[in-house]
């Protein structure tokens, strides 16, 4: 390489476009790889970089840590969309289940857990008489 600062004017600039060139091809050759596989290079096409099986056992984690830990949820996951069945007979453990994989990083949610019909119809019960004891104003209290 130090030879070429005592090249002659003329051969400098001829080597400056080839390596121009060579440079020009070797980006090209990128750009058509990036357009080709659908990817910008250090990014993946998911939301984060977590793996399926990652994720699947990110979510298991949480359900065993839960009250829905007895219900026994299988839970598969495919290109980031979780997939939860089973059986419940408390209602809002089906909603818990998607809150849960939600933020374990789950892409997106599919619940089929089923829930059983007395529960169903209890918390249907529960919600006709009204206000719940959470629920009331602390101005219907009597002292």
């Amino acid at each position: 390489m130090c030879e070429l600062y005592n090249a002659p004017p003329l051969i400098k600039r001829r080597l400056e476009v080839i390596a121009k060139q060579n440079l020009a091809v070797l980006l090209v050759t990128i750009l058509l790889g990036v357009a080709a596989s659908g990817q910008v290079p250090g990014r993946s096409l998911g939301k984060s970089s977590t793996t399926d099986l990652e994720l699947e056992n990110a979510i298991r984690q949480r359900f065993a840590k839960s009250k829905s830990a007895g219900d026994k949820f299988t839970v598969r996951v495919q290109n980031g969309v979780a997939t939860i069945e089973g059986k419940t007979a408390v209602v809002q453990r089906k909603g818990s289940a998607t809150r849960m994989a939600k933020t374990a990083g789950a892409r997106q949610v599919v619940n089929k857990i089923q829930v059983a019909d007395q529960a169903r119809q209890e918390a249907a019960a529960s919600l006709a008489t009204g206000r719940r004891r959470a629920q009331v104003k602390r101005s219907d209290v009597k002292r």
